[in-house]
């Protein structure tokens, strides 16, 4: 019996069907078992070859992705990566998807060149590899059940535009894998007048960012935004590093603002994590958060300890909160973690740490007393 990672590929594409299972089994752990071109084919195909992991393309005839995908998650439970056109409807229909309970995405090249497939090769193996360990039991767990938004498209009331006022901390996250879900729950716990600045790096390609932080501002009460070079730290505010840039943060006389860049990617992201959490560190010192969740990599490990080093506080999600576990342990294992603290309950610890009376004041004043003496 072979070990290999059994994959099936479902395309209405003739050329993808073809292109896809070329790139996969340049990797000999992963077995392309079949190739279907549209989802009712593709729901015969898995009772026949029984995958492990499925590639699932969207805009289909007859059935397209997304209702196959429903009925997948009705009851075989297989890992689906989606593949993803680069545009604004392939971007939403994605978000869609990941609502649904797909593993995760991979946008295809913005031209469809059959030459540039190879850039996303390495990354479609990779996520292949992670979707065939995390099978079900961690994968479903990403989002708890009772989250009331999960799953639901229509906006929720905001609250009446106010002054926003400086923000009591800065809180830096950084997500991979299952983040999309996995921040949309964070944020819907969050109250409006939350009182410190969030600054997030999730990994996810360019022109994909803006969309993600249209869905997430119209599911939570928070007001969250795709970043531009120059956006104020305010509180309540959730700033959302584009896709191709690199967000760092800077304190400046008239505010504190994030500075977007285009230096080259950093261990193999832009945006990096890493960058985010060391700037967070160096201009905020004991009044930022770090915080690691889900995620595939070490993206943000040593940025965390940074953050530590600098008398901030550092949190991973737990790992049976996470879709992957790989970025948080990547931090834990290094030492750099004060809390691991489950999704479910992560919204209440930033709102104790975050209050004007919390812990990190506390340690604060403790300190500059013990100075005094």
């Amino acid at each position: 019996m072979s070990d290999k990672i059994r994959v099936l590929v479902v395309d209405d594409s003739a050329v993808m069907r073809k292109l896809i299972p070329q790139i996969l089994e340049r990797d000999p752990t992963i077995e392309v078992v079949g190739t279907a071109m549209d989802g009712a084919f593709g729901l015969k195909k898995i009772e026949e070859v029984h995958p492990h992991v499925i590639t699932l393309d969207l805009e289909m005839p007859r059935m397209d992705g997304t209702e196959m995908l429903r009925q997948i998650m009705r009851s075989d439970k297989i890992p689906v990566i989606i593949v993803s056109s680069h545009s604004v409807a392939g971007a939403a229909a994605t978000f869609k998807a990941l609502a649904l309970g797909a593993f995760d995405f991979i946008a295809k090249p913005r031209d469809g060149a059959q030459d540039r497939m190879d850039e996303i090769a390495s990354e479609l193996i990779a996520k292949i590899k992670v979707a065939a360990k995390a099978r079900m039991h961690r994968w479903e767990s990403g989002v708890p059940a009772n989250n009331a938004n999960h799953n639901n498209d229509k906006p929720i009331a905001k609250p009446a535009p106010r002054l926003k006022a400086s923000p009591s901390k800065i809180i830096a996250i950084g997500s991979s894998t299952g983040g999309p879900n996995t921040l949309q729950y964070l944020l819907s716990q969050l109250p409006a007048d939350f009182s410190a600045a969030m600054v997030v790096v999730q990994h996810m390609p360019e022109g994909f960012t803006e969309m993600f932080a249209k869905r997430l501002d119209e599911s939570c009460s928070l007001e969250v935004k795709e970043a531009q070079s120059g956006d104020l730290l305010l509180a309540g505010r959730v700033l959302i590093a584009p896709g191709s840039k690199h967000m760092r943060v800077r304190r400046m006389p008239l505010g504190d603002i994030v500075v977007l860049s285009d230096d080259p990617p950093h261990n193999g992201h832009r945006p990096s994590v890493d960058l985010l959490f060391r700037s967070v560190a160096q201009e905020f010192g004991p009044n930022a958060i770090a915080i690691l969740m889900t995620g595939m990599g070490d993206d943000g490990a040593d940025g965390v300890g940074a953050v530590r080093a600098a008398g901030g506080l550092t949190i991973a999600q737990s790992e049976e909160s996470c879709v992957v576990f790989g970025m948080p342990k990547a931090a834990i294992d290094k030492g750099f973690v004060t809390r691991v603290v489950p999704l479910e309950t992560m919204a209440n610890t930033l709102q104790v740490y975050c209050s004007p009376g919390g812990p990190m004041q506390q340690g604060k004043e403790s300190k500059m007393q013990a100075e005094k003496k």
